[in-house]
Protein backbone atom coordinates (compact mmCIF):
# COMPACT_ATOMS: atom_id res chain seq x y z
CA UNK A 1 0.00 0.00 0.00
CA UNK A 2 2.88 2.37 0.81
CA UNK A 3 4.31 1.74 -2.64
CA UNK A 4 0.97 2.65 -4.23
CA UNK A 5 0.85 6.05 -2.49
CA UNK A 6 4.46 6.74 -3.42
CA UNK A 7 3.72 6.03 -7.09
CA UNK A 8 0.55 8.09 -6.93
CA UNK A 9 2.47 11.00 -5.40
CA UNK A 10 5.16 10.76 -8.09
CA UNK A 11 2.53 10.64 -10.82
CA UNK A 12 0.75 13.71 -9.42
CA UNK A 13 4.06 15.51 -9.09
CA UNK A 14 4.90 14.70 -12.71
CA UNK A 15 1.49 15.95 -13.88
CA UNK A 16 1.95 19.15 -11.84
CA UNK A 17 5.36 19.75 -13.45
CA UNK A 18 4.11 19.04 -16.98
CA UNK A 19 1.12 21.41 -16.72
CA UNK A 20 3.47 24.27 -15.85
CA UNK A 21 4.43 24.37 -19.55
CA UNK A 22 0.84 25.02 -20.70
CA UNK A 23 -0.06 28.63 -20.02
CA UNK A 24 -3.02 30.71 -21.14
CA UNK A 25 -2.46 33.91 -23.08
CA UNK A 26 -2.04 37.00 -20.92
CA UNK A 27 -4.61 39.78 -20.97
CA UNK A 28 -2.30 42.71 -21.61
CA UNK A 29 -2.36 45.46 -24.20
CA UNK A 30 -0.31 48.56 -24.86
CA UNK A 31 -1.79 51.89 -23.81
CA UNK A 32 -5.38 52.99 -24.15
CA UNK A 33 -7.26 51.54 -27.10
CA UNK A 34 -9.58 53.47 -29.40
CA UNK A 35 -12.69 51.99 -27.74
CA UNK A 36 -11.70 52.68 -24.13
CA UNK A 37 -14.41 54.34 -22.04
CA UNK A 38 -12.08 57.30 -21.38
CA UNK A 39 -11.86 58.12 -25.11
CA UNK A 40 -15.54 59.12 -25.30
CA UNK A 41 -16.63 59.89 -21.76
CA UNK A 42 -15.19 62.11 -19.06
CA UNK A 43 -14.16 59.90 -16.17
CA UNK A 44 -13.15 61.90 -13.08
CA UNK A 45 -9.69 61.08 -11.75
CA UNK A 46 -10.97 59.63 -8.47
CA UNK A 47 -13.47 57.39 -10.29
CA UNK A 48 -10.87 56.24 -12.80
CA UNK A 49 -8.43 55.44 -10.00
CA UNK A 50 -11.09 53.37 -8.21
CA UNK A 51 -12.04 51.55 -11.42
CA UNK A 52 -8.42 50.78 -12.24
CA UNK A 53 -7.73 49.47 -8.73
CA UNK A 54 -10.95 47.52 -8.24
CA UNK A 55 -12.31 46.64 -11.68
CA UNK A 56 -9.80 46.80 -14.53
CA UNK A 57 -7.97 43.54 -13.77
CA UNK A 58 -11.05 41.58 -14.88
CA UNK A 59 -12.96 44.20 -16.87
CA UNK A 60 -10.36 45.61 -19.27
CA UNK A 61 -7.76 44.47 -21.78
CA UNK A 62 -4.92 45.00 -19.32
CA UNK A 63 -4.59 42.83 -16.23
CA UNK A 64 -1.96 43.32 -13.53
CA UNK A 65 -0.98 39.74 -12.80
CA UNK A 66 0.01 38.61 -9.30
CA UNK A 67 3.01 36.34 -8.71
CA UNK A 68 0.82 33.27 -8.26
CA UNK A 69 -0.35 33.57 -11.86
CA UNK A 70 2.85 31.72 -12.76
CA UNK A 71 1.58 28.53 -11.16
CA UNK A 72 -0.77 26.15 -12.95
CA UNK A 73 -3.67 25.50 -12.59
CA UNK A 74 -4.09 28.91 -10.92
CA UNK A 75 -3.33 30.75 -14.18
CA UNK A 76 -6.11 28.84 -15.96
CA UNK A 77 -8.56 29.73 -13.21
CA UNK A 78 -7.56 33.42 -13.38
CA UNK A 79 -7.76 33.39 -17.17
CA UNK A 80 -11.28 32.01 -17.01
CA UNK A 81 -12.25 34.66 -14.44
CA UNK A 82 -10.88 37.42 -16.66
CA UNK A 83 -12.60 36.06 -19.77
CA UNK A 84 -15.94 35.96 -17.95
CA UNK A 85 -15.38 39.44 -16.53
CA UNK A 86 -14.60 40.91 -19.94
CA UNK A 87 -17.62 39.16 -21.44
CA UNK A 88 -19.83 40.88 -18.86
CA UNK A 89 -18.16 44.32 -19.13
CA UNK A 90 -14.99 45.52 -20.79
CA UNK A 91 -13.99 49.13 -20.14
CA UNK A 92 -11.35 48.85 -22.90
CA UNK A 93 -14.06 48.07 -25.48
CA UNK A 94 -16.89 50.08 -23.92
CA UNK A 95 -17.42 52.59 -26.74
CA UNK A 96 -17.70 49.78 -29.30
CA UNK A 97 -20.93 48.64 -27.59
CA UNK A 98 -24.20 49.92 -29.07
CA UNK A 99 -25.43 52.94 -27.11
CA UNK A 100 -28.27 50.98 -25.52
CA UNK A 101 -25.83 48.38 -24.21
CA UNK A 102 -23.56 51.12 -22.85
CA UNK A 103 -26.54 52.63 -21.06
CA UNK A 104 -27.55 49.27 -19.55
CA UNK A 105 -23.97 48.43 -18.56
CA UNK A 106 -23.74 51.69 -16.64
CA UNK A 107 -26.92 50.77 -14.79
CA UNK A 108 -25.39 47.36 -14.07
CA UNK A 109 -22.25 48.96 -12.63
CA UNK A 110 -24.35 50.89 -10.14
CA UNK A 111 -26.34 47.82 -9.15
CA UNK A 112 -23.30 45.56 -8.72
CA UNK A 113 -21.43 48.09 -6.60
CA UNK A 114 -24.43 49.08 -4.46
CA UNK A 115 -25.25 45.43 -3.76
CA UNK A 116 -21.62 44.68 -2.92
CA UNK A 117 -21.37 42.10 -5.71
CA UNK A 118 -18.33 43.78 -7.23
CA UNK A 119 -15.49 43.56 -6.83
CA UNK A 120 -15.72 39.86 -6.09
CA UNK A 121 -14.97 38.69 -2.58
CA UNK A 122 -12.46 36.18 -3.92
CA UNK A 123 -10.60 39.10 -5.54
CA UNK A 124 -10.68 41.44 -2.54
CA UNK A 125 -9.56 38.64 -0.25
CA UNK A 126 -6.09 38.93 -1.77
CA UNK A 127 -6.29 42.46 -3.21
CA UNK A 128 -7.19 44.46 -0.10
CA UNK A 129 -6.66 47.75 -1.96
CA UNK A 130 -9.54 46.81 -4.29
CA UNK A 131 -12.17 47.02 -1.54
CA UNK A 132 -14.26 50.07 -2.40
CA UNK A 133 -14.83 52.62 0.35
CA UNK A 134 -18.24 54.24 0.80
CA UNK A 135 -16.79 57.43 -0.70
CA UNK A 136 -15.55 55.55 -3.79
CA UNK A 137 -18.90 53.79 -4.20
CA UNK A 138 -20.66 57.15 -3.95
CA UNK A 139 -18.30 58.77 -6.48
CA UNK A 140 -18.79 55.92 -8.96
CA UNK A 141 -22.58 55.98 -8.47
CA UNK A 142 -22.72 59.75 -9.02
CA UNK A 143 -20.55 59.51 -12.14
CA UNK A 144 -22.62 56.65 -13.56
CA UNK A 145 -25.89 58.47 -12.87
CA UNK A 146 -24.60 61.69 -14.48
CA UNK A 147 -23.31 59.78 -17.50
CA UNK A 148 -26.57 57.86 -17.91
CA UNK A 149 -28.56 61.09 -17.68
CA UNK A 150 -26.31 62.61 -20.35
CA UNK A 151 -26.79 59.62 -22.64
CA UNK A 152 -30.54 59.65 -22.04
CA UNK A 153 -30.68 63.33 -23.04
CA UNK A 154 -28.76 62.70 -26.29
CA UNK A 155 -30.46 59.57 -27.61
CA UNK A 156 -34.06 58.54 -28.24
CA UNK A 157 -35.48 56.43 -25.42
CA UNK A 158 -36.21 53.44 -27.65
CA UNK A 159 -32.50 53.21 -28.58
CA UNK A 160 -31.62 52.71 -24.91
CA UNK A 161 -33.94 49.78 -24.31
CA UNK A 162 -33.03 46.16 -24.86
CA UNK A 163 -34.39 45.07 -28.25
CA UNK A 164 -37.35 42.72 -27.90
CA UNK A 165 -36.83 39.27 -29.32
CA UNK A 166 -39.61 37.90 -31.46
CA UNK A 167 -41.58 35.19 -29.68
CA UNK A 168 -40.53 31.64 -30.43
CA UNK A 169 -43.11 29.20 -31.68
Amino acid sequence: MKKFFKRLFLLLLLVFIVIQFFRPAKNQSEGIGANDITTKYNVPADVLAALKTSCYDCHSNNTRYPWYNNIQPVAWWLSNHITEGKRALNFSEFTSYPIGRQYRKLEGINGEIKEGEMPLGSYTLIHKDAVLTDQQKSSIANWVTTLRDSIKAQYPEDSLKRPQRPPTK
